[in-house]
């Protein structure tokens, strides 16, 4: 396979689509994880319990599970340039309502909201794969999603000493009220400098809008049941914080939002009928074809990748705290190292899918992920510092490489549905997040690391025995009927 090669400091044709993009993604993570590196601080302004503290990590997570899939619907419908700008300016306003909550359920409700911001991965990985060819995706994603992701660690990195630095009591509402000011910033400079495509090349968009297309019986049933976990999900949020855990939702209220669950869906079931009738009564054309497995694998795949990571990332600087008696500052210093190896370790997962084939790529991947995270569970007090943080850092090296793999593979099951493909892959990672915080919420951290080694062998399994390696082109029908092959190989 040709070798990719990028002009990493240029700032012109495709790579300033990709710097511009990526910062986009970095913002959106820095909005998204502002509470982590200050949850100290929270916890001792508002008087927060334990159990509070960790409601609040599964709630950042929530809401980005739909959110993924609607605004990779919307992505392709309506284009990147205009998605992306909208998500970080929206986004903003619910980031200064956690500023200046002064009680746990106005910061509940608002950390819920925050939630959607975490959408926004699913706009550059479209945007990515418009303006990069097969042989460089997997690199040009790995940068975005790499250096994007950095956005956490930056966060735990700056937030406390920028706290710290406004030099009042509660310095941290002022620090997370700063970082929606960036956001709505960004959001102009973003709809002002890019274009969804190259000069000259077509958008492809869904031919129906609604639910994904699938291009066959047995993906029909597959796409339903793949649909189920991100439904169960909420209802295990929608448990754990109702009469029986945390009491934030009475018995008629968790009811009603079981109720609600259960309607979306079956309209959701519906709809994708709707949209993959034909699939029942005719055979879809060879050139339209695509395998749903392989979203299927993405999305387990994703789930102990991006979903461990967001959850380790939530978690991590209190573990640190709390475990060697650290200060605030010195936790989320040495607890950005998991985040910080995003900088590397995911453009590397993306490049050597390029290099190496994606298929072999993600099982020496995901092997290592669960080696990893079986060290980190026997992580204790007992342990020096410095060989916890080398532990941690080099599972975050399998993790965020093997979340580049994932979405080296994204951009080419079908052009057209790219949002689609994204947004639900994405939305398994929070999936993840929600099953893994939810986990931590009643086990030590230890035991909490322990599950997600496990988690990772089932993974890997699907994926040894599932996933297909790309292979071949493929097909898009112009506007005016002309077919398009773009390369997969």
């Amino acid at each position: 396979m040709a070798r990719a090669k990028l002009k990493w400091f240029s700032f012109t044709d495709n790579m300033r689509i990709l710097h511009l993009t990526w910062i986009a993604f970095f913002i959106s993570f820095y909005v998204w994880f502002n509470h982590a590196p200050l949850l100290a601080s929270i916890r001792g302004t508002l008087g927060l319990s334990e159990q509070q503290v960790k409601a609040l990590l599964i709630l950042n997570v929530a809401l980005t599970i739909p959110a993924r899939i609607v605004i990779g619907m919307l992505v392709d419908a309506f284009g990147p340039r205009r998605i992306y700008s909208l998500l970080l300016f929206l986004s903003a306003f619910p980031c200064f309502g956690f500023a200046m909550a002064n009680s746990f359920e106005q910061m509940a409700l608002m950390r819920f909201l925050l939630g959607f911001v975490g959408a926004g991965f699913v706009v550059g990985i479209r945007m990515i794969g418009e303006w990069f060819p097969a042989r460089q995706v997997g690199l040009a994603e790995g940068i975005y999603g790499g250096w994007g992701n950095f956005g956490s660690a930056a966060a735990a990195m700056t937030l406390p000493t920028l706290a710290l630095l406004f030099g009042v009591a509660d310095g941290w509402r002022y620090a997370i009220a700063l970082t929606g000011v960036i956001s709505l910033v960004y959001a102009a400079i973003f709809a002002l400098t890019v274009t969804d495509t190259p000069k000259g090349s077509t958008y492809f968009k869904p031919k129906r809008s609604g639910a994904m297309e699938v291009t066959s019986r047995g993906d029909f049933f597959l796409y339903l049941a793949m649909n189920i976990p991100l439904y169960a999900t909420l209802a295990l949020l929608t448990w754990k914080l109702g009469p029986a855990n945390l009491k934030l939702l009475s018995t008629g209220v968790a009811d009603i939002i079981y109720g609600v669950l259960v309607a979306l869906y079956g309209f959701q079931s519906v709809r994708v009928y709707q949209i993959n009738q034909h699939v029942f009564t005719e055979e879809v054309p060879q050139i339209d074809r695509y395998a749903f497995k392989q979203v299927a694998v993405l999305d387990l795949a994703y789930l102990v990748t991006f979903g461990s990571e967001l959850a380790v990332v939530s978690m991590l600087p209190l573990f640190f705290q709390d475990t060697f008696g650290l200060s605030q500052i010195a936790a989320g210093i040495l607890a950005s190292g998991f985040a910080f190896m995003n900088l590397a370790a995911r453009p590397g997962g993306g490049l050597i899918s390029d290099w190496f084939g994606r298929r072999r790529t993600m099982i020496v991947l995901l092997i290592g992920l669960a080696a990893g995270y079986f060290l980190m569970s026997r992580i204790d007090s007992t342990w020096p510092v410095w060989l916890a943080v080398v532990v941690t850092m080099g599972c975050s090296f399998f993790v965020q490489s093997g979340e580049g793999a994932v979405f080296a593979i994204v951009p080419l099951v079908k052009r057209r549905l790219t949002g689609q493909v994204a947004g639900m892959a994405g939305a398994y990672g929070n999936v993840g997040a929600v099953a893994f915080l939810t986990v931590l919420s009643f086990v030590a951290p230890q035991t909490f690391f322990l599950v997600i080694a496990i988690s990772s062998i089932f993974a890997l399994v699907a994926v040894v025995a599932l996933l297909e390696e790309p292979a071949g082109h493929m097909v898009e029908v112009m506007p005016d009927g002309t077919v398009q092959m773009i390369e997969v190989t």
